[in-house]
C-alpha cells in the first residue's frame, strides 16, 4: 500500500519562536569576523576584493553549540571546505565562461556540500552559507593567475574568524556544554509536569528525549573524561535522563534550579550518585564512531534532490535570461530539509523573506550609495540583524540577508538597483518553484527504511533490557548500558518517524508499531530506573559544588 501526497502546512509556517539563548553569540562572531578584513580593503581602496574574504569570514557562523575542543576541529574543518569549494569554484571560473557548465558545477557542488554537512551534522547554518559563496564564484571574472592570491585572502579571513569563534572560552570554557544541560533539564522538567499523563505529554516527552540526546550529543563530543566539571555535568544529564524515564518520580522545580545554577559562571552543582550511572557513557566512548560513508548512504536522495533541483534552476534562470543564475541555484538548494513537507514550509519561508527583503533594500540602497564605508556598515547591520532574528524563524532572517546579498554584489562596483531587485525576485520564485517540485519527483523511499531499522533498534535494546530486568539483582553497570541503550534507541526511533511521515510517495509508515514501541520502551525504561535503587530521586540532593 502506498501514500501518495501528504497535506501541506499553511497555518504556522511563518509563526515567530522564541529566540535562541545565544542568538547573540553568532550575531556578534560575524560581525567581528567580517568587519577588519572589510575594513582594512575600505581604507586599501579595494572592496573589490571583499568577496573573497566575506568567504572566510563567514566560517565564524558555525559551531556555536559545540563545545570549544570540538569546536575547534569543527571550524577548521569548516573554513577548509569554504576555502576548497572557493578555490574550485575561481578555478572553473578561470576555465570557462559557459553559463550552462558553470551551472552544472555548481549544482554538484550544492550536492556534496549539502550531503557532507548533513552527514556531519556541521550546522547551523549547514550547507546555505558554502553554497552561496561557491555559486557565486562560479560567475566571477577570474583568470588563473588571480586564483593563488584570492584564495589566499580567504584562508586569512578564516583564520581570523577561527579565533573568533574559539576566543569565548577564554571566558567560559565549558559553556556550551552548560547550556546544553540546561536545557535538557529543562526539557525534562516541562514532561515531569504533566506526569507523564497530562496534556500534551507526548509532546513533551520527544522534546524532553531529544534535549537529553543533545546534551549527551556536547557532553560527549570532546571525548574527555578527567574534566571533573563535565563529569558533574554528565551527573546532572543522568538525573535528566531518570526523570524522562519516571516522570511522576521526578521534581520539576529541582531540575529546574538545577538548570538555573548552570547559568553564567558560577558553580556547577554536583548530585549524590556513584560513576556506576556513567559506565554507559564510557562504553559509549569506547564505541569508535560510524564511518563517514556508512552515513552517506541514506542521505543519497537529498544529494539527488539538490543536485537536479539547483542544476533545474539555474538552466530555467538562464532560460529566463537572468543575469545571475547562481541565485536561483542557491534558492533551490536551501529549500531541501529532511521531507517535502519541511522542504515546503521552508521554501514559503524562503519566498516570503526574500520578497520582503528586496523592499529592505530599495529602502537602504540610497544610504549605502553614499559612501563605501556607508556599504560596510550596512552589510555589517545586516549580518547582525540575519543571526540575530533567523532563529526566530527563516523568513524573519531572510529579511535580513537578502538585502546583504545584494549589497555584497556593489563591492566590486554600483549597480542598478532595479535591475538587481527584479533579478532576486524572479531567482527567487523559479528557484522555490523548481526547487520545491524537484522534491516531489524524486522520491526517497529510503525514510521508511529508517524506521525499520530504529524499530529494529528499540526492540531489540527493550529485549536486552527485560532480560536483565527478570534477573533477581542486575548487575548496576549493565543496568546502566542498557538503560541508555534503550533512551538513545527511543529518540533515533522518534526521529525517524518525525523525518519519515512528511515524505511523499512512499509506502504507509507502520505507525501503531512506532507507538507500541515508544510505550513499551519507556515503560521498560521506568522499570530500570526503579531497578536502580542507589540512583533513586531521594538520593540525587546536592552534595557539594564544581568549579567551573
Amino acid at each position: 500500500m502506498s501514500t501518495a501526497t501528504r497535506p501541506l502546512p499553511l497555518s504556522g509556517v511563518l509563526r515567530l519562536g522564541r529566540p535562541s539563548d545565544i542568538w547573540f553569540k553568532p550575531a556578534l562572531s560575524v560581525v567581528a569576523a567580517v568587519a577588519p578584513p572589510n575594513l582594512t580593503l575600505l581604507a586599501l581602496g579595494r572592496l573589490d576584493l571583499a568577496m573573497y574574504t566575506m568567504a572566510g569570514s563567514l566560517c565564524a557562523l558555525y559551531g556555536h553549540n559545540r563545545p570549544y575542543p570540538a569546536r575547534a576541529r569543527t571550524l577548521a574543518r569548516v573554513v577548509l571546505g569554504m576555502v576548497g569549494g572557493l578555490a574550485l569554484a575561481l578555478v572553473a571560473a578561470s576555465l570557462t565562461t559557459n553559463a550552462v557548465v558553470l551551472v552544472t558545477v555548481g549544482a554538484l557542488m550544492a550536492a556534496v556540500q549539502k550531503t557532507l554537512c548533513d552527514a556531519t551534522r556541521v550546522g547551523p547554518p549547514g550547507n546555505v552559507v558554502l553554497t552561496f559563496i561557491t555559486s557565486a564564484s562560479l560567475f566571477a571574472p577570474q583568470s588563473l593567475g588571480q586564483v593563488p592570491a584570492h584564495v589566499g585572502l580567504a584562508l586569512a579571513a578564516g583564520v581570523w574568524a577561527w579565533l573568533v569563534g574559539m576566543a569565548p572560552g577564554l571566558l567560559r570554557p565549558h559553556g556550551p556544554e552548560r547550556r546544553a544541560t540546561a536545557h535538557a533539564l529543562n526539557a525534562t522538567a516541562a514532561y515531569a509536569a504533566t506526569r507523564g499523563t497530562g496534556d500534551g505529554h507526548a509532546k513533551a516527552r520527544a522534546a524532553a528525549a531529544a534535549a537529553v540526546q543533545a546534551a549527551w550529543q556536547s557532553l560527549l563530543a570532546t571525548g574527555a573524561r578527567t574534566d571533573r566539571t563535565r563529569r558533574a555535568l554528565e551527573h546532572l544529564v543522568v538525573r535528566a535522563e531518570v526523570a524522562l524515564a519516571a516522570p511522576a518520580d521526578a521534581d520539576p522545580g529541582r531540575l529546574r534550579g538545577w538548570a538555573r545554577d548552570l547559568r553564567g559562571t558560577g558553580r556547577v552543582p554536583r548530585v549524590a550518585g556513584a560513576d556506576d550511572e556513567l559506565l554507559g557513557i564510557d562504553a559509549e566512548l569506547a564505541v569508535p564512531p560510524r564511518p563517514l560513508w556508512h552515513r552517506l548512504g541514506p542521505l543519497t536522495p537529498l544529494a539527488a534532490r539538490t543536485a537536479l533541483g539547483c542544476a533545474l534552476a539555474g538552466y530555467a534562470s538562464l532560460a529566463l535570461g537572468v543575469g545571475r543564475p547562481y541565485w536561483a541555484l542557491v534558492t533551490a538548494a536551501s529549500l531541501y530539509q529532511a521531507n517535502v513537507t519541511l522542504t515546503w514550509s521552508r521554501g514559503v519561508q524562503r519566498v516570503v523573506g526574500n520578497l520582503l527583503g528586496v523592499l529592505v533594500f530599495a529602502a537602504v540602497v540610497p544610504f549605502a550609495h553614499l559612501h563605501p564605508a556607508a556599504l560596510v556598515l550596512c552589510c555589517l547591520a545586516f549580518n547582525f540583524g540575519a543571526e540575530a532574528l533567523i532563529g526566530r524563524n527563516y523568513w524573519l532572517g531572510s529579511v535580513c540577508v537578502t538585502p546583504m546579498a545584494l549589497l555584497i554584489t556593489e563591492f566590486a562596483r554600483t549597480q542598478d538597483a532595479g535591475r538587481l531587485i527584479t533579478e532576486r525576485v524572479v531567482d527567487t520564485l523559479v528557484g522555490a518553484l523548481v526547487g520545491f517540485v524537484t522534491a516531489i519527483v524524486v522520491t526517497n523511499r529510503r525514510a521508511g527504511e529508517g524506521i525499520e531499522h530504529a524499530l529494529t533498534s528499540v526492540e531489540r535494546a527493550r529485549e536486552q533490557a527485560a532480560r536483565l530486568l527478570a534477573e533477581p539483582r542486575p548487575a548496576p553497570r549493565a543496568l546502566e548500558t542498557v538503560r541508555r541503550t534503550l533512551s538513545a534507541a527511543l529518540a533515533d526511533l522518534r526521529a525517524a518517524a518525525d523525518a519519515a511521515s512528511g515524505e511523499w510517495w512512499q509506502r504507509a509508515l507502520p505507525q501503531e508499531r512506532v507507538v507500541l514501541a515508544e510505550q513499551s520502551g519507556h515503560r521498560t525504561l521506568a522499570a530500570t530506573v526503579r531497578r536502580q535503587e542507589p540512583h533513586s530521586w531521594d538520593g540525587a540532593r546536592t552534595t557539594e559544588d564544581v568549579r567551573p
